[in-house]
């Protein structure tokens, strides 16, 4: 066992911050069940925090103490390590293109994994499984564009393209007309009469 948790600490070591660390990585080295007594015993030394069930990152160690890392440095860590996709929540998107002026009182982003909270010290955030289609375009304009429509529904949509169409760059507008045959039906459908509408202005 001292062998295996001087091996987890010297792992811990070399950790940037953020990064996410996963039982499965020692499993070479020992038991799960091993594994997991180590990693807990590392929690309780203040060397690892436990963020969600099966994941742990090191502590931030500043000018004014200890703190947890930086939210988008373990999402970053996350996508690298599962190959899950991460994003804003729609209304997050929303609001960043002027869509909406609510303000997001909770962590919560949208993910191709599975749905699952993290704990970032005081901080709970919320990963929402969501379909392909959400996150087919990814962090770009384009991407949160869609993630905005969705979240505001077929009821708030139609009034808010035209605004969507000013604010978003030509070149993101395009790739969003081209990629609608992936979207639900109602959105694609509102997409091709904003397009339509604009033509013949």
């Amino acid at each position: 066992m001292r062998t295996l948790t001087k091996t987890i600490r010297a792992r811990i070591s070399t950790l940037p911050e953020g990064a996410v660390l996963h039982p499965k990585e020692f499993l070479h080295l020992g038991t799960r069940a091993a594994i997991d007594q180590a990693l807990s015993r590392l929690c309780h030394q203040g060397q690892l925090t436990r963020i969600a069930r099966g994941s742990y990152v090191k502590p931030v160690s500043g000018r004014f103490g200890v703190r947890a890392p930086a939210l988008e440095k373990v999402l970053a860590s996350l996508e690298e390590k599962t190959g899950e996709v991460v994003v804003p929540h729609g209304a997050a998107a929303a609001n960043a293109l002027g869509l909406s002026t609510q303000v997001p009182v909770r962590s919560l982003f949208l993910t191709s994994g599975r749905s699952r909270k993290l704990t970032l010290g005081n901080r709970m955030v919320e990963l929402q499984h969501v379909p392909p289609w959400q996150l087919a375009l990814g962090t770009k304009p384009a991407g949160a564009a869609v993630r905005a429509l969705a979240w505001l529904g077929p009821q708030y949509a139609n009034s808010e393209l035209e605004k969507l169409q000013e604010r978003l760059p030509p070149k993101e507008w395009k790739e969003l007309m081209e990629r609608r045959t992936m979207l639900p039906a109602w959105m694609a459908k509102a997409l091709g009469q904003t397009s339509k509408s604009a033509s013949n202005v």
